[in-house]
């Protein structure tokens, strides 16, 4: 069989469809995970972060979704801890879905304090440690919070699927 070229809008057009998110994780200065409370259903507990906009890169999104939903003003340099991946999950999520994780560092008790939440987005922020955000959160959450903190610790980037099924 030949390989035929074809313009990239009919090329694209063949390929799985995906969307992206950006966030930044950001444990305080006891290595506690701070995550924020959804005032919807998808993950109960999830970092400050959200999907792409068009023509935004995935650190442009990671700061910009962090300033609208805590108020704080990200100013450090783009760290990678890593990437999330979940497949299509037909009528629930039409598309893959591809996160970015990256290095929000260190909240000193200050910052902590001056966050303020966007009420339609989420109704609580909590710092805990890994094994109480365990009991608090689903396994396939959990894992990918777990294996990001890991990343954090140990300096390297980490590649998590999520499986619908746990």
């Amino acid at each position: 069989m030949a390989n035929t070229w074809l313009p990239p809008a009919e090329y694209i057009a063949t390929l799985p469809r995906a969307t992206a998110y950006a966030c930044l994780y950001f444990t305080d200065t006891q290595g506690r995970p701070f995550q924020l409370r959804a005032t919807y259903e998808t993950e109960l507990w999830q970092w400050p972060g959200g999907n792409m906009d068009p023509g935004e890169t995935p650190w442009e999104t990671a700061v910009r979704e962090c300033r609208e939903e805590t108020g704080l003003v990200y100013e450090g340099e783009p760290r990678l801890l890593g990437t999330h991946f979940t497949c299509d999950r037909g009528e629930q999520w039409p598309a893959n879905h591809i996160g970015f994780i990256f290095d929000g560092g260190e909240l000193t008790d200050e910052q902590i304090a001056a966050v303020v939440l966007d009420p339609g987005e989420h109704s609580a922020y909590r710092l805990r440690t890994l094994a109480e955000w365990e009991r608090e959160m689903r396994p396939r959450n959990f894992r990918r919070l777990a294996e990001i903190d890991r990343a954090r610790r140990t300096g390297t980037t980490v590649y998590v699927e999520t499986a619908e099924d746990l």
